[in-house]
């Protein structure tokens, strides 16, 4: 199977933790075939909270209404992608520079369901750049802070957040203690946020391999 068939496969895999109510949808291409699915059951739902600009377009081109998140108080579930994960649930995100609404919507779901294929699930984290998300201002102080934990920042560049910021991506990190350090890198003054979601791990990932979709859960 093809990347993009195995990612359907986890996309069509996902459609069956929706139940009602509202859910939270995340950002990029995982993502992007989840709510071609979700189009085809969306009389089930009330409505979708989107976590970034392009994913609301996407859901409101398929007929989905979006929610905002300050009307909701509480979600059922959240489905997005990752660019790394563990089996510990770990993961780096925010590839598509939309991490910060991608942790707020994730932080109000009840469960939040990674959907991905075999690629992704490493040992360790950090192969992947972690992106930071930084006040424009601070960026040239986040960088050095950045440096001064080991990690060789890059700009991104020509790219602005939906919330008007930067994004450093971060290279050469070994990963040990996801949680330690995505705390860490949180406390830096200018930074919004990063791409560790170790603090808010997922609960269940929904992985696409060449043997159907495998359901796993933190060891």
């Amino acid at each position: 199977m093809t990347q993009d068939e195995l990612k359907q496969a986890v996309a069509r895999a996902a459609v069956e933790y929706v139940k009602g109510g509202i859910i939270g949808v995340g950002t990029g291409s995982t993502a992007n075939y989840f709510i071609d699915e979700l189009a085809k059951v969306k009389g089930r739902i009330d409505g979708a909270v989107a976590s970034s600009e392009a994913t609301a377009q996407r859901l409101r081109g398929h007929g989905i209404d979006v929610v905002d998140l300050n009307s909701v108080a509480s979600m059922e579930i959240y489905v997005d992608g990752a660019d790394e994960i563990t089996k510990h649930m770990h993961m780096i995100k925010g590839g598509g520079g939309a991490l910060t609404r991608e942790k707020i919507v994730a932080a109000v779901a009840k469960k939040f369901i990674c959907i991905a294929d075999e690629s992704k699930l490493v040992g360790m984290l950090g192969k992947f750049p972690l992106p930071v998300e930084v006040i424009p201002m601070a960026r040239s102080y986040v960088a050095r802070e950045l440096v001064a934990l080991g990690g060789n920042p890059a700009l991104r560049q020509g790219f602005t957040t939906d919330n008007g910021n930067v994004i450093l991506d971060v290279h050469g990190l070994t990963i040990m203690n996801p949680v330690e350090l995505e705390n860490k890198i949180n406390s830096i003054v200018g930074v919004v946020t990063n791409g560790l979601f170790a603090a808010r791990a997922a609960d269940v990932l929904l992985l696409g391999t060449s043997a159907g979709v495998q359901t796993m859960k933190a060891e």
